[in-house]
């Protein structure tokens, strides 16, 4: 008598690397949260793996609390170009908790990675940030890869590095 044929072991999308990171990205308009707000921002992300080359087909997500009327929060999700770096057309927050300096959560989902890894996007010279009780919890050397800075060529532009591993790798929370 032979023994019975076992179907295949077939992986869930936990269990795998991807590509599933893309699904569910719109056209052009992605990323683009209450464009029309004074505060408007360019949140320029770049992502880069431990030897410093750009990640290519990471997803990026941000959101963060909205402070415009019957909403609760700005979201996007971005796919990177070959340059490792996408852009969200957003707000900077205005009323962040209190307590808090001004942040915006984000969310990251690479190849490689079996989860997605979380992180925040402070702003440099923001007076809130010695008092932000997030912030305290990192180690001070490690604080700055939390930080955007502002771009030099244009002023309501703001870049921000994650770093994978290596050097200055980006604080990632465990939530």
């Amino acid at each position: 008598m032979s023994e019975p044929v076992q179907p295949p072991l077939v992986p869930t999308p936990s269990q795998t690397v991807g590509p599933f990171f893309h699904f569910c990205l719109t056209d052009t308009t992605r990323g683009r949260l209450f464009a029309d707000r004074a505060s408007r921002i360019v949140l320029a992300v770049r992502v880069s793996d431990g030897a410093g080359a750009p990640v290519t087909d990471a997803a990026v997500e941000i959101w963060q609390p909205s402070d415009v009327k019957g909403g609760d929060a700005a979201f996007g999700r971005l796919a990177t170009d070959e340059g490792g770096t996408c852009e969200f057309d957003t707000v900077r927050p205005c009323d962040p908790v209190a307590g808090s300096a001004a942040h915006v959560n984000v969310c990251l989902h690479a190849r490689g990675l079996l989860r997605q890894l979380y992180t925040r996007l402070y702003f440099a010279g923001d007076p809130a940030l010695d008092a932000d009780p997030v912030l305290a919890l990192v180690p001070e050397a490690r604080r700055r890869t939390l930080l955007a800075t502002q771009d030099p060529d244009r002023a309501d532009r703001w870049l921000f590095h994650i770093r994978l591993q290596g050097q200055d790798e980006t604080v990632f929370f465990d939530v």
